[in-house]
């Protein structure tokens, strides 16, 4: 699985922030995204997905609003339903919270 090219990043998070096994991650990555475990690791229906959901591509299209990292960070958060302390720190200090 290979980090933003499929949803490695977002397995890592789980696994990071909610102390998950690297198999349980992937399982419930997988239902917050609605893929199966094999379209998990498949790079084409991940950037078909990261896409729909605006949470981070590979490449970078020049001046496109959705490419912000602050914003892929707050719809990561959301679809996984985790706290990012950065998201946190920008939520508040935006007056968001």
């Amino acid at each position: 699985m290979g980090g933003v090219r499929t949803a490695g990043d977002l397995v890592l998070r789980m696994q990071i922030a909610e102390k998950m096994k690297i198999d349980e991650a992937k399982a419930y990555v997988a239902e917050k995204l609605g893929v199966t475990l094999e379209e998990l690791h498949d790079v084409v229906t991940m950037t078909d997905k990261r896409e729909a959901l605006r949470i981070g591509l590979t490449h970078v299209e020049p001046c496109a609003e959705e490419n912000n990292g602050m914003a892929a960070k707050v719809r990561i958060a959301e679809v996984l339903g985790i706290k990012i302390n950065s998201v946190e720190r920008f939520k508040e200090r935006a007056g968001l919270k």
